[in-house]
């Protein structure tokens, strides 16, 4: 398990542009430093903690966070200092994160207050491993083996901030619309997968609102697309659009009012969390 996951992609987008976060370039040097320190190569080292060349080299270069095994067999073998122990849960894994997404996904994970429209795919902080792949693998080019892990791994690690655990929970609300989740991404067996996964969150989580918002509707609020927006813990409200190859943090107060005002309607418009519930469910026995 990764020691800290605060950031990862969103929907089809999140992930398209992935880089090396300051920290993990920071934790890859010391690795490197102590490793040389102790007069081991590369190899030499890998063999010892038991992981390797490439994952080490990985690790180095801030291309990928060590989980906390890495961590506890590489102190011994670079001399017990403590130093990796205390820098691991000051990570921040943006590998697999879009460049874009990045200052979003910072105030994200701090927000008392989440609320998300979305009309494409499911939305990050909902979606499956098995659907994560299959939306990542749908939207062309075809990311590398290793980036379309970073980019899964980095997503679903970011649901961490749907537990009730949190102080305070975060209050989520999310939007979705009927067509997305009747799309059948991936197949009949991920589509299954993903409804009994969104069943059980909502029935679960009681920080979490889930409304769909119906195929066949006269009125709807949030023709211009996906928002999301999120309240800070000193309650100041930000908002971010996402388009195709780029996003948008939005701090303007007269165009988050507006936004606000629409996700009040697109609320307003969509089924209760009720009929929600019962229409996922649905959905998901007429597979």
């Amino acid at each position: 398990m990764a020691y800290e996951s605060t950031d990862g992609g969103t929907g089809a987008a999140g992930g398209a542009e992935p880089g090396a976060s300051d920290s993990l370039r920071t934790f890859g040097a010391v690795v490197q430093a102590l490793r040389e320190h102790a007069g081991l190569s590369r190899e030499e080292f890998s063999a010892r903690i038991g992981y390797s060349k490439h994952t080490v080299a990985s690790v180095e270069q801030g291309r990928r966070m060590a989980d906390r095994d890495f961590v506890e067999r590489a102190e011994p073998v670079l001399g017990n200092t403590g130093a990796l122990r205390k820098a691991a849960p000051h990570l921040s894994r943006q590998a697999g994160l879009a460049s874009w997404f990045r200052q979003w996904a910072r105030l994200e994970a701090t927000a008392i207050s989440l609320y998300t429209y979305e009309c494409r795919v499911v939305p990050g902080l909902l979606q499956t491993e098995a659907y994560a792949r299959a939306v990542s693998l749908d939207v062309p080019p075809l990311p590398h083996p290793e980036e379309l892990e970073q980019r899964i791994a980095a997503r679903l690690a970011r649901q961490e901030l749907l537990a009730v655990t949190r102080k305070p929970p975060t209050a989520f609300s999310f939007i979705v619309e009927q067509a997305v989740l009747e799309r059948g991404t991936g197949g009949e067996t991920v589509t299954r997968e993903l409804l009994d996964h969104l069943v059980g969150l909502v029935e679960r989580n009681w920080n979490v609102e889930f409304q769909v918002m119906p195929t066949r509707s006269p009125s709807h609020a949030g023709m211009d697309g996906p928002v999301q927006l999120a309240e800070t813990p000193d309650n100041h409200w930000f908002a971010y659009s996402e388009g195709q190859q780029n996003g948008r943090l939005i701090s303007n107060r007269k165009e988050i009012s507006l936004l606000q005002q629409r996700y009040a309607k697109l609320r307003s418009q969509a089924l209760t969390p009720e009929d929600s519930l019962g229409l996922l469910k649905r959905l998901r026995g007429a597979l």
